[in-house]
């Protein structure tokens, strides 16, 4: 009877240790696949900021600190408060403009302005991706993405908060290639996302 009880008394033990440790998302990483087309407008913009497009060094996902996650939030959201939501076609009277903006700018303009601001603090390029979505009226987007040691993260100039990448609703397409720039690759789980987002 007493070793019955010791039994039951440590199998308890187990269970509350085990119930403290987070288990493992399987999303908590973009699943990358084959190669895919450049969007024409990064395209573009390589072609004036080539030295922004080659290959990178990619050590794998970068690991976070507080320090570095409260730079990320800073960035995203001064990003956020400073640049004024303008399509292309409103500021240069053309569609498909990837730029730098200073005042104004679309989607793809903020996300490529945090790559820059984080580059510069410190941050590895192979760990900070521009990446192509869709919401879920069926436009398309875009974010940056950046990958870390505790998986993916998007800033998103349509959300204040960086989020974990399957905690958004929206469905991915395809982002540069952490090995290099000038690359772009597929998204393979990014579907299952959206649904999943929407249940």
């Amino acid at each position: 009877m007493r070793i019955k009880g010791i039994f039951v008394a440590m199998m308890a033990m187990f269970a509350m240790a085990t119930a403290a440790i987070p288990a493992p998302s399987r999303n908590a990483s973009m699943v990358t696949g084959n190669a895919t087309s450049q969007p024409i407008g990064h395209y573009d913009f390589c072609q004036i900021h080539r030295i922004e497009c080659g290959a990178n060094r990619n050590a794998g996902p970068v690991a976070m600190t507080l320090g570095k996650w409260s730079l990320v939030r800073s960035i995203n959201a001064t990003v956020n408060r400073t640049i004024t939501p303008m399509t292309d076609k409103e500021i240069y009277g053309k569609d498909e403009v990837w730029a730098y903006p200073t005042t104004a700018g679309d989607c793809e303009d903020f996300a490529l302005l945090k790559r820059r601001m984080l580059i510069q603090r410190g941050f590895p390029a192979a760990d900070l991706l521009m990446t192509v979505v869709r919401k879920p009226d069926g436009e398309g987007h875009a974010v940056l993405t950046l990958r870390t040691a505790e998986g993916d993260f998007v800033l998103d100039n349509l959300a204040a908060e960086v989020k974990p990448w399957f905690g958004t609703p929206y469905s991915f397409v395809k982002r540069q290639s952490s090995y290099n720039a000038g690359r772009w690759v597929t998204i393979e789980n990014g579907r299952d996302v959206l649904v999943g987002a929407l249940r």
